[in-house]
């Protein structure tokens, strides 16, 4: 059996944290020296400890300001947060101290760059890119020492000395996974055929320069999958302090349920509709595998020869394919806020082609990115959604480019979110945009654009920003997600 195991900020935010996942992790390894039954061959990602890369984050911006003796109290801070925590991970003093100073040489230099920074007030985004990789450099350390000094043989990776090869779109960087995929092989073979445990840092790849790249805020996740497809993983679990998929934020719905069982494709929707446990591109890397995967607050049990976890109650186990009771039903009810809608009108619209392709291509060169788009018949009008954060930059572009020639007429709504019901079980369902319209209907929600898609496996909508949480609790009840309902989760489907 081949096993991912990743960790999230939240399980290593402490010395007790990574103790308990140095024993989950030595405990395999000791499992699989006990016999062929057993083998495993395990890989662990972490991501960086804690809120360390938010401290980065504001390093980089107070080095940037040229605070000199700021940049200096924070890099201090980091360094001695890890230093308390690696105390409290390793006992022997032998052991600590090799640690010890293993972190001192990363922190030495992330000191060193931020010093250079608040000397020039200036930085690119490439040399954010290689700061904000030194949470999982000190992270990967630590547990790797842990894994050591409890008889476990193990090596720490970079992303990049693991072998993830990626473009050189730093801060949102893809991988180019056929380049990666013999790398990673190459160089995980050796090391896990001789019984060791490569502890590799989430978060970073490195481009064909050698540069270091990230894959954005929640980025471990998706070095998890990369790795597991890369050696062809049975299982990948995902610890976290939360636990698996829930069908709404319990910050909203105080009845929301854990989902035991989504399909990657229902669990893309989901990440990209708010779930905070994962990158929205995390299930990319899986699509076309058998891999599965659990997101959980404790390691499972690892199957024996088999090729799937039995999920805890408070689990959600994710699949390319899942039971047919579970694809028949509808999964969760979600928000995404912070965004605005821009109602773009213009008779010179109707019957010209290419109109759209001009206001989509403006906006893309902008770097404004559209989330929702919808077009009535007449074409005399395009509704879209964008980030609120983005919304001026893209109210100029259109008026520089295209008012008064194709565009006659722009209005704009600032602050609207996005309501969406997900679920496979929707997919040739009657009567769901019916029941859930009239659900937010009832509580006075007006609804400013709606679409879906025609892989009906989610249903959206825009309101109100102040009125999404009113709408999250409408469509939660209606279709009965939360564990105390008595209402059907399965709708009406065609004959």
């Amino acid at each position: 059996m081949k096993l991912v195991v990743k960790y999230d900020g939240s399980s290593l935010s402490s010395a007790a944290k990574i103790r308990r996942g140095v024993a989950t992790v030595s405990e395999l390894a000791r499992a699989k020296s006990s016999g062929p039954a057993r083998r495993c061959d395990i890989v662990v990602v972490c991501s960086a400890i804690g809120s360390t890369t938010d401290s980065l984050i504001e390093l980089i911006a107070t080095a940037k300001k040229r605070k000199k003796a700021e940049t200096r109290r924070r890099t201090q801070a980091i360094a001695e947060a890890h230093k308390k925590v690696a105390r409290g991970v390793i006992i022997d003093a032998n052991a600590r101290f090799a640690l010890l100073a293993s972190l001192e040489e990363d922190c030495d230099e992330l000191a060193k760059l931020a010093d250079g920074i608040s000397q020039l007030g200036d930085l690119t985004r490439r040399s954010t890119d290689y700061m904000l990789s030194f949470g999982e450099r000190l992270s990967t350390k630590i547990f790797a020492h842990g894994l050591a000094a409890a008889g476990t043989v193990a090596e720490a990776f970079t992303g990049s000395e693991a072998g993830i090869l990626t473009d050189s779109n730093f801060g949102e960087a893809s991988p180019l996974m056929d380049t990666t995929r013999l790398r990673v092989t190459k160089t995980l073979r050796p090391h896990l055929a001789r019984g060791a445990v490569p502890v590799i840092g989430g978060f970073a790849g490195a481009d064909q320069h050698g540069h270091t790249t990230t894959f954005g805020r929640g980025g471990s996740d998706y070095t998890a999958t990369i790795i597991a497809s890369c050696m062809g993983a049975d299982e990948v679990w995902m610890i976290n302090d939360v636990g698996g998929l829930m069908s709404a934020d319990p910050q909203i719905v105080r009845d929301a349920a854990p989902i035991p069982s989504v399909s990657y494709v229902e669990a893309m929707e989901m990440s990209m509709f708010g779930a905070k446990q994962l990158h929205p591109k995390t299930f990319e890397p899986l699509l076309s595998t058998d891999v599965s995967m659990t997101i959980t607050r404790a390691a499972p049990e690892p199957s024996r020869g088999a090729r799937t976890t039995q999920a805890r109650h408070m689990d959600t186990r994710t699949a390319t394919r899942v039971s047919t009771s579970s694809a028949r039903t509808i999964k969760c009810a979600s928000t995404l806020r912070h965004n605005a809608l821009i109602d773009i009108r213009g008779g010179s619209m109707v019957g010209e082609p290419g109109t759209a392709a001009r206001i989509f291509g403006v906006l893309a060169d902008a770097g404004v990115n559209i989330m929702m788009i919808s077009q009535n018949p007449s074409e005399s009008s395009i509704t879209i959604v964008v980030k609120k954060a983005d919304l001026d930059r893209a109210i100029h572009t259109l008026e520089i480019n295209l008012l008064g020639s194709i565009i006659k007429h722009i209005e704009t709504v600032p602050n609207v979110a996005i309501v969406a019901l997900i679920g496979a079980g929707m997919k040739g369902a009657i009567g769901v945009a019916s029941r859930a319209l009239g659900a937010v209907s009832k509580k006075r929600v007006n609804i400013l654009m709606i679409t879906q898609g025609s892989s009906e496996l989610n249903l959206a909508f825009v309101v109100k920003e102040s009125d999404s949480t009113t709408a999250v609790r409408a469509l939660h009840s209606e279709f009965g997600l939360g564990g105390g309902s008595k209402k059907p989760r399965r709708p009406a489907t065609r004959r």
